[in-house]
């Protein structure tokens, strides 16, 4: 935790030079030019206090009454217009500051009389709002880690590390346009209406995006570490092992096991060490297919062997597994096998549990299933993947982790040895299990939509809110493009008339859809700018449409062979994309 608080701080001040300060940094010159010695001091305590405020407690709300993400946004506007149009009126700018410091010695705060202090604060309040859409991956990670988990003073940490960072480094940029600006300064009233004027403009051109258009047509433009100056350091191993262990994982059996495949001893048994003894089922909600939907124990399975697997339902290499698990429980279940399907979601909707019901339904999975949207059971075992199955004995000892898709046939020896082990007999038939395998050549890797874990795209400094994107007219290789008006948020970005453009690599597409209101929208479906073949792009496409009639994952595209080709996707407005996969 230490090392991430440091991360943040660093990378804090490096965002604090990169263009997504830009809308912040005219107002912070100008306000910290003007008014008392302190005033500086006050704006970039309000900025680091407001800003952790955003980006840590008001995603909470923002994630349990399904809030729009650029509500902090919008009300940022709100405030600097309204604090604009105060320093434009000198002598109401002059009450509101008396009224705030009177208030604030009757509160026990410093008395600072006349010196701007808390006039800054409450400028530094609003800068706050509007600088959060700039927290890079390393708090994007904390904010999507605290929207599902309990809030811990580690989360606060990190958050208010970032502000700070940030607040630091344009604390000495307002001295040093302190400095410039003084002959302007000196006009006193002139110059404060001139700052309120400057305000106003600004919230103005926030209000029609105008802030993210001249952001993003600089940055098209600049150098890659100009653009994001922390990219480098947040996607370094260290952050992201931080993160890790920021959400629970990283401790446990799933953090000791490498998933290799078992080495096979001289009498052909394979070697299964204990790895530890398995965790309880823990934090967990609803059931499924257990007599009355009542909770299991592994306790109370002591004796049979048990298959736990992490999945989701709208994971592409989960649901390639499928296959593999229904006929190893279709097979060794009499013979004293367990699956125990923990579904622990990557997308808030994915803890719906009328959603993880009808998964289940349609893959056909009889199994038990339990729902883990608190990632507690997740966090006891240490793991880090999706999918990830671990293999518990008869005496409730872990003896064997695989991560990810293949080695079923390793993994049906392994289910035969630990039933034998204990005392069960399996017969000599096998389950005859059979699957899709991913294809091998392909060269583009997963991304997502949204700005949290974006990766790839060509347009700068993907951030949430409203925007008006350009695109380039050939999309390089395994990259992405959004082109026209898309609203991005943490976890999706929605469609508002807009396309998107992708250079891919592979044989199939996937791509993890929803609604906006839930009701059934279409995307229109081109590879290399014709429409794909309905039979060639499988049971959801028809004609060259894709009908978006749940939440959950979507095949684009099936083709013959592994290819190189340009995807474009137009969806209608209210689509939500969240991730893709390929394969």
């Amino acid at each position: 935790m230490a090392l991430l608080i440091l991360f943040g701080f660093v990378a804090g001040a490096a965002t604090a030079l990169s263009p997504c300060v830009l809308p912040v940094l005219p107002i912070a010159l100008s306000a910290g030019a003007t008014g008392g010695r302190r005033r500086p001091l006050g704006i970039v305590a309000g900025l680091a206090l407001s800003f952790t405020f955003a980006t840590v407690a008001l995603v909470y709300v923002i994630a349990a009454l399904g809030l729009p993400d650029d509500l902090l946004r919008k009300l940022a506007i709100a405030v600097l217009i309204a604090f604009g149009l105060t320093l434009m009126a000198p002598p109401l700018a002059a009450r509101v500051e008396a009224w705030i410091s009177r208030f604030a010695a009757r509160g026990g705060g410093p008395k600072t009389g006349g010196d701007g202090f808390w006039s800054g604060t409450l400028i530094g309040l609003s800068l706050g709002l509007v600088y959060a859409p700039c927290a890079g991956p390393i708090l994007a990670g904390v904010i999507t880690v605290s929207a599902s988990q309990d809030f811990n003073t580690g989360r606060l940490a990190v958050a208010l590390s970032y502000g700070i960072g940030s607040a630091v480094v344009l604390y000495f940029l307002m001295l040093g346009g302190r400095r410039a600006i003084a002959p302007l300064a000196r006009r006193g009233t002139a110059f404060q209406i001139a700052m309120g004027g400057v305000m106003v403009l600004v919230g103005l051109a926030m209000l029609g995006n105008y802030d993210i258009r001249f952001q993003n047509a600089i940055a098209t433009d600049l150098p890659s570490f100009l653009v994001n100056p922390s990219e480098a350091l947040e996607d370094s191993a260290s952050a992201k092992s931080a993160l890790v262990d920021l959400r629970g994982g990283g401790h446990g059996v799933g953090s000791e096991a490498t998933g290799d495949a078992p080495a096979q001893g001289a009498d052909g048994s394979l070697d299964l060490p204990v790895l530890g003894k398995a965790p309880e089922f823990v934090g967990t909600e609803r059931w499924f297919n257990t007599p009355g939907d009542r909770p299991l124990t592994l306790q109370g399975l002591r004796g049979r062997v048990v298959l736990v697997d992490f999945w989701t339902y709208s994971c592409i290499n989960c649901i390639r597994t499928l296959p593999y698990l229904k006929a190893w429980d279709a097979r060794y279940r009499k013979d004293g096998l367990t699956i125990v399907g923990v579904h622990t979601p990557e997308f808030p909707f994915e803890r719906d549990a009328g959603n993880v019901e009808e998964a289940i339904e349609r893959n056909g999975i009889r199994y038990p299933v339990v729902q883990d949207n608190e990632q507690q059971t997740w966090s006891a075992y240490g793991n880090q993947y999706w999918p990830a199955e671990y293999f518990i004995d008869a005496r409730g000892d872990v003896r064997y982790v695989h991560f990810g898709e293949g080695e079923y046939g390793e993994k049906e020896k392994v289910i035969r040895q630990l039933l034998a082990e204990a005392g069960d007999r399996v017969g000599r038939g096998m389950s005859g299990a059979n699957g899709i395998e991913p294809s091998a050549g392909v060269t583009t890797p997963e991304t997502y939509l949204g700005v949290a874990r974006a990766e790839r795209f060509t347009n700068p400094e993907l951030s949430p809110g409203l925007h008006d994107f350009k695109a380039p007219a050939r999309v390089p290789p395994n990259e992405f493009a959004l082109r026209g008006p898309w609203r991005e948020e943490f976890h999706s970005a929605t469609a508002a008339g807009g396309s998107l453009d992708l250079n891919f690599g592979a044989r199939h597409v996937y791509l993890v859809l929803g609604t906006a209101d839930g009701k059934p929208r279409k995307v229109r479906v081109l590879l290399d700018g014709k429409p794909i073949d309905a039979a060639a792009a499988g049971a959801d496409v028809h004609g060259s449409d894709v009908t978006v009639d749940s939440q959950r994952l979507y095949e684009l595209v099936d083709l013959p062979r592994v290819g190189h080709h340009v995807l474009r996707l137009e969806p209608e407005a209210g689509v939500m994309g969240y991730a893709f996969t390929f394969g």
